[in-house]
């Protein structure tokens, strides 16, 4: 990136800050205001930001911001909580989650003939992930039933460490139709997974050590807990990447072993936060700038297809079976199945499939996450605060105190977003 683009760039997030606070709570979201602005400056815009010789740029800083928020959402998983109050978090990620990507997989080999099964699972996988920090209002808003909200939220911060090795797995599968050998596609599975595991409880576990002795004696300055803490999940990251294991899932594994080791005294607070927020702000910059036009460019009518079905029924109907039992009203089902925003993990995934893999169809596939992501961005960015307020006021009218669902109080999680202080 030369010295115009980084100043653009640079003037952007400022822009962006300057009315941060009047934005605030209003349908223009954060995501929703860097994608615009990146396709107006990017090439089929003004040109004044050219990202196509710098894909080695963009993947290391996509792979940066995912691997930041994947160790600050692991971080704020209170585990003794979750256990306590596991059931509607629980079913999304249990019931609903799995019945998405067989969902999406379905409609990948029904639409696409290209595609074979284990990349239609892949393609199913990478969409798997939910972004609640798309849709802020719905998991701040204060009128809403703490259930819903704090159950969304949880979804969203450990859905994309679990697709994680999920997607490991589907891609060496794809890659082996295509060469490689099935004994060697186990090994680079055991590899991924293993190699990831390995390098997160080590960075996690140390790191949590190290920063609660010299916390309790005071050595370190308040300033170096905070940088401290961003060198945690790179260890992690790199440490992994040496054992040839996946970074994405060994940042995840120290998130949690850090979060349970340190508690309070080592949590993460305002710096890997705001680091986090200001690189998936970047992330979505860089989606605007260099993949939004192309994806628009090789649009087909499955593509839309997939992209519409895959932000509809292949959400909504597997959370209305994962939440059958719980006793939830129709509005409230309706209401969780649609907020599942797709946005920063689908990216990353995405540009690693670009660099990292060999899979024929990753063209296509790529297409179809950045029109699903495009079309998030957008309807969930104008949908959250307008169906938030309406199903708040709902909520305060209909609502009875046995309904599991919607009353029963949680514990409250911080958001992944700007409203997280």
């Amino acid at each position: 990136m030369g010295g115009w683009e980084l100043a653009v760039v640079a003037v952007a997030v400022l822009g962006y800050a300057a009315i941060s606070g009047r934005l605030k709570g209003s349908v223009l979201t954060p995501a929703m205001v860097f994608v615009a602005v990146g396709w107006v400056v990017g090439g089929d815009g003004l040109g004044w930001v050219d990202l196509d010789t710098s894909v080695g740029t963009a993947q290391a800083l996509t792979a940066a911001t995912l691997t930041v928020v994947l160790f600050t959402d692991a971080v704020r998983i209170d585990v003794p909580a979750l256990r306590r109050e596991a059931t509607f978090p629980g079913r999304l990620l249990g019931i609903g989650l799995p019945l998405t990507i067989l969902a999406g997989t379905g409609a990948a080999l029904l639409l696409f003939d290209e595609l074979a099964l284990w990349p239609a699972a892949v393609l199913a996988t990478v969409l798997a992930p939910t972004d609640a920090a798309l849709g802020q209002a719905v998991v701040t808003d204060p009128s809403l039933p703490s259930r819903v909200r704090q159950g969304l939220n949880v979804e969203s911060g450990l859905n994309d460490g679990l697709c994680v090795p999920l997607l490991a797995i589907f891609l060496t599968l794809a890659e082996s139709d295509e060469g490689l050998a099935k004994g060697e596609a186990l090994r680079v599975v055991m590899e991924e997974i293993g190699g990831g595991i390995a390098g997160g409880l080590l960075a996690g576990g140390l790191g949590a050590v190290l920063l609660v002795a010299v916390t309790r004696r005071r050595w370190v300055e308040s300033s170096w807990h905070q940088i401290a803490l961003l060198a945690v999940p790179a260890a992690a990251y790199g440490l992994a990447v040496g054992l040839r294991g996946s970074g994405f899932i060994a940042a995840f594994v120290a998130g949690v072993v850090f979060g349970r080791v340190a508690g309070r005294e080592g949590a993460p607070t305002y710096l890997a936060d705001q680091t986090g927020e200001l690189l998936a702000a970047l992330t979505f910059l860089v989606f605007g700038a260099a993949a939004l036009g192309p994806v628009l460019g090789e649009l087909t009518w499955a593509i839309v297809a997939y992209a519409v079905l895959s932000l509809t029924v292949v959400r909504m109907v597997p959370v209305a079976v994962a939440l059958t039992g719980t006793r939830p009203r129709p509005i409230t089902v309706g209401f969780v199945g649609w907020f599942g925003p797709r946005g920063l993990a689908s990216i990353v995934f995405a540009l690693d499939l670009v660099g990292e893999s060999g899979l024929e169809e990753a063209s296509l596939i790529v297409a179809v996450v950045g029109l699903t992501v495009a079309l998030s961005v957008l309807l969930h960015g104008l949908s959250a605060a307008p169906a938030a307020r309406r199903y708040g006021l709902w909520y305060t009218r209909h609502a009875r105190p046995g309904d599991l669902a919607e009353s029963r109080p949680t514990i409250e999680v911080r958001p992944r977003g700007p409203s997280r202080q």
